[in-house]
């Protein structure tokens, strides 16, 4: 497994972390047996990095991965990093009201997400969404606190904006900013990757497949589960999504002249972006897992990055990365 270090402060990760919400949340029912076997797939593959949040099913991913862990070989539980987001608020149905971000909230979702990792320290721990009513210094102060208890080993950073990087690298040292970087999503390439480079922050990318808009995989005619949050994404509705299956087409045209899979494409562009991104690929199935470790087989030459290029152009997408209401918690949209 190819390797990569998260900022230069941060842990050295495997080239491909593994994010595991959709095990437990959001992309419609998941089996469970499978999502055990997929992260044990990938500890066998030698991925090491896990991202998890403690609102993914309200806990549930936290005790998956406790589950995946204690039965996986000694030797690969040991050498695996949990990354953790906080901060979401849930109701009983399933809905966000908010994240809460002050010192005190950040130590007690810590101690709950010890418990239900059943381990004694949390690799990266980060708020998901900064909240408006508390500075991100005291939010990252109190993180900080958590690490010189040992609870913590690093301090991440999720959707935050230049100027928001900056504060809260002012307070301590910040591993990495996680944060959407895809074909179909590459704001950040204007102020915050530039930023996060000079202030030396790593970046975990998610959503490199646009939640299976651009994997390949993703047809017209699909029927989305009504617990499925891509039929509320603008990019997955009607005409947006024509036209982003459109730039999918003629992604697939490329892949196939170098005989790998729109997915393996996809993810081995972000890769090509730097050595200081690590692209999180959200496979709930180990076929899918697979295909994505592919990605670390591929080289993209000049000639390929520029067919990429003009087959999907920066801000190409046809649609919001979320719905309005969302698209307001994000800092980084700000």
């Amino acid at each position: 497994m190819q390797t990569r270090t998260l900022g230069t402060t941060g842990p050295q990760t495997s080239a491909l972390g593994l994010g595991c919400m959709g095990m437990s949340a959001l992309y419609g029912d998941s089996d469970r047996s499978e999502s055990l076997a997929t992260v044990h797939a990938a500890l066998d593959a030698g991925i090491t990095l896990l991202d998890t949040g403690d609102f993914y099913g309200m806990g549930h991913n936290e005790l998956l991965i406790n589950e995946a862990l204690r039965t996986a070989p000694a030797a690969a539980r040991e050498k695996a990093q949990i990354s953790v987001k906080f901060g979401a608020q849930r109701t009983v149905e399933g809905g966000f009201t908010g994240y809460d971000g002050r010192p005190n909230a950040v130590k007690n979702f810590a101690a709950y997400s010890l418990q239900r990792l059943g381990t004694d320290h949390i690799d990266i721990y980060r708020i998901a969404r900064v909240d408006p009513d508390v500075p991100i210094e005291e939010t990252v102060g109190a993180i900080a606190e958590l690490v010189e208890a040992g609870h913590v080993r690093h301090i991440g950073l999720s959707e935050v904006g230049a100027q928001t990087l900056r504060r809260a690298a002012a307070v301590a040292p910040i591993s990495d900013l996680q944060i959407e970087y895809s074909l179909l999503s590459r704001g950040i390439e204007e102020a915050i990757l530039p930023t996060a480079r000079e202030l030396g922050i790593g970046i975990t990318a998610y959503g490199v497949l646009s939640r299976g808009l651009i994997s390949g995989h993703f047809t017209r005619d699909r029927k989305l589960a009504a617990n499925d949050f891509r039929g509320m994404s603008p990019r997955f509705q009607g005409e947006n999504l024509d036209r982003n299956l459109d730039l999918v087409d003629a992604l697939r045209k490329i892949a196939g002249q170098k005989g790998v899979s729109v997915a393996q494409t996809a993810i081995a562009w972000v890769l090509s972006r730097g050595t200081d991104i690590v692209p999180l690929v959200g496979a709930r199935r180990r076929d899918r897992l697979t295909e994505a470790l592919g990605a670390l087989d591929i080289t993209l030459d000049a000639d390929d990055l520029s067919a990429i290029e003009h087959a999907i152009p920066p801000g190409a997408a046809a649609g919001d990365r979320y719905p309005t209401e969302q698209m307001a918690h994000l800092d980084s949209e700000h």
